[in-house]
């Protein structure tokens, strides 16, 4: 099972850059407009700037509230959509533990750790004819684990040391890759002891995201989750 973001990458950011561009143009009109005293060429800027900000502000919305909330099972991938290419992630593992590190140097939970293996791939399959096999490094990532209150916790950085202490190899999300290639990364959680219905968010953090019609950090768009309480069921570590 797979589910990407956003669909129809290239056609969504090209409407995007092409709507900042109009929206320019048009802002230069009202400025001349305002600069000449022309009642005229103000009148048109400021009547293109509403209408486009309006009509993408409305095609943006209408995508997002016809969104659904998907959440993956484990092993199930996760698309981030670039212009000739797609990285994919999937949860390989999940696993909680009260301490982590060396017996003699171990750092205790508040509640829980929840230890998650996610795997990142260069789907090569998705790359465009002309783009060769250079690497490519991914976005910035925001990750959050959520429970079924829609509480969200963040990583724990102590955690994720003291888990390294123990000499588990963890590739970090922005690490770049060629076509093909994949490697995993250990994320380590606080969480209450309590928490339960736990979902993985793995995200982009690019601000513009939040202005790209059906990506899903658009206005009110749902988001892709991976079940982590499955991939704990299966025990998969």
């Amino acid at each position: 099972m797979s589910a990407s973001t956003p669909h129809f990458a290239a056609i969504v950011v090209l409407l995007f850059l092409g709507t900042i561009f109009i929206l320019g143009i048009s802002l230069l009109i009202l400025f001349y407009g305002a600069a000449r005293r022309s009642a005229f060429f103000a009148r048109l800027g400021a009547g293109a700037v509403i209408t486009i900000a309006a009509g993408y502000f409305l095609l943006l919305s209408g995508v997002s509230l016809a969104s659904s909330e998907e959440t993956l099972p484990p092993e199930g991938q996760k698309y981030f959509c670039e212009l000739d290419c797609h990285l994919a992630y999937s949860l390989v593992s999940a696993q909680t533990a009260a301490a982590l590190g060396p017996e003699m140097q171990q750092t205790s939970a508040h509640g829980k750790f929840v230890i998650l293996r996610v795997k990142t791939w260069f789907d090569e399959r998705t790359t465009s004819a002309h783009r060769g096999n250079g690497p490519l490094t991914p976005n910035r990532r925001k990750v959050l684990l959520v429970d079924d209150t829609g509480q969200t916790y963040a990583p724990s950085a102590e955690a994720e040391t003291a888990f390294a202490r123990v000499g588990e190899s963890s590739t970090p999300f922005t690490q770049a890759l060629r076509p093909g290639e994949s490697y995993t990364s250990d994320l380590v959680f606080d969480v209450p002891n309590d928490a339960r219905g736990l979902r993985l968010l793995i995200t982009e953090d690019d601000p513009e995201t939040r202005f790209v019609i059906g990506h899903e950090n658009s206005l009110m768009h749902k988001k892709i989750y991976f079940d982590v309480d499955a991939a704990s069921r299966l025990g998969k570590l």
